[in-house]
């Protein structure tokens, strides 16, 4: 397939051609990685295009064509390769059934644009334009990746998207070690990685409804029962989350549960993918009493800071502001604002803040504390 001249790439659409290809990348490279994926009517991200490039060699890898399977495993997901990719926690989830535990070594451009001082969430364009001087067109970002053949502009924009990488990577590992912030940012990563690695979904997801912080402990564990049926069996059939059961119909099934199963069949309409043996399951779930083991095991909502807490919010943000002006950081990667919220309601420090966040900000965070 054919490429503008500004973006030539390596067709590749069969395994041989594939594992040749990544034959011819010495053990220790940085490989630039990027995907292309569709996520309209299923609960798993459909990889429809993936793309690598290394030392000015750019492949487009067909995954329509051909069962990836691990041929990726050996270079970037055991061994001291680096795998380059910018902002990449779709992309992680997207390449999870190749890569089960992610790349051995990620390298998020990202995140190290964040700890060098250029913002929090910059965009691969904008970064492209800063470290590389280049305009990249916006042309094909809501393309249909799962169409084929794909057209030339299609796969030129594709290859655009690790072409650049290698001189953004190159420029970010040098500001960073000038900076200190190598390991700060191999955390990171790191900790990105595993949270794209919880293939089962969260334990606690009742903690981010946080209207229903005010409700008493059975009704949060039965909330819990709901929303982990329904990841489980939005993973299972591979449907949104939201086609099953929507947030609003969840806080209104765990709050009043149905009496009947006609009652939950008028309830949950309008829900597509809550059909007959669906409602059966859900009906038989929610008509279980909440034991007390599962009261003990859920963990309570954090609420919305109130009186002195909304006080020691304040406080505590202005220290983060203050530090992250030291440091030169944005107050967001240093500790997000919803980490802060966490921490001052219920005084247990967040998982969010472990590591170098925990050394920097623990001991000023803690003695704002309400007593």
């Amino acid at each position: 397939m054919a490429l503008p001249e500004t973006a030539s790439a390596d067709w590749i659409d069969n395994r041989d051609a594939l594992q040749a290809w990544l034959a011819a990348v010495p053990a220790d490279a940085a490989v630039a990685l990027d995907t292309e994926f569709m996520r309209r009517n299923t609960f798993y991200p459909q990889l429809a295009l993936l793309q690598l490039g290394w030392n000015g060699r750019h492949a487009l890898i067909d995954p329509l064509a051909f069962d990836i399977g691990d041929a990726l495993q050996p270079l970037l997901g055991a061994g001291p390769a680096v795998t380059v990719m910018h902002s990449a926690s779709e992309d992680l989830e997207t390449l999870a059934p190749l890569l089960p535990d992610g790349p051995h070594i990620l390298f998020d451009t990202q995140i190290a644009a964040a700890f060098v001082g250029m913002g929090l969430g910059i965009s691969y364009r904008a970064l492209v334009a800063e470290l590389a001087g280049a305009e990249l067109d916006k042309g094909e970002t809501r393309s249909d990746w799962m169409q084929r053949p794909l057209t030339a502009s299609q796969c030129s924009y594709a290859a655009l998207d690790v072409v650049y990488l290698k001189t953004i990577h190159e420029q970010l590992v040098e500001r960073l070690r000038q900076r200190g912030r190598s390991a700060w940012h191999a955390e990171d990563c790191e900790r990105l990685k595993r949270r794209a690695s919880h293939r089962d979904g969260d334990p606690q997801p009742q903690r981010a409804m946080r209207g229903a912080a005010d409700w008493p402990a059975a009704r949060q564990a039965m909330l819990r029962r709901l929303l982990s049926w329904r990841d489980r069996s939005a993973r299972r059939l591979d449907v949104p989350r939201p086609w099953l059961i929507d947030d609003t119909l969840a806080l209104s099934l765990a709050q009043q549960p149905p009496a009947s199963l006609s009652e939950l069949e008028q309830r949950g309409r309008g829900q597509r993918a809550l059909r007959s043996a669906q409602r059966s399951e859900l009906f038989a779930l929610l008509a279980e009493a909440v034991s007390a083991d599962e009261i003990d095991t859920t963990a309570r909502i954090p609420g919305h800071p109130q009186g002195e807490a909304k006080k020691a919010l304040t406080e505590m943000k202005q220290v983060v502001d203050s530090l992250a002006g030291e440091l030169d950081l944005p107050p967001g990667l240093l500790c997000p604002r919803k980490a802060l919220e966490e921490y001052v309601v219920t005084a247990e420090w967040p998982d969010l803040l472990e590591g170098w966040r925990h050394d920097v900000l623990h001991d000023r965070l803690g003695a704002l504390l309400p007593g």
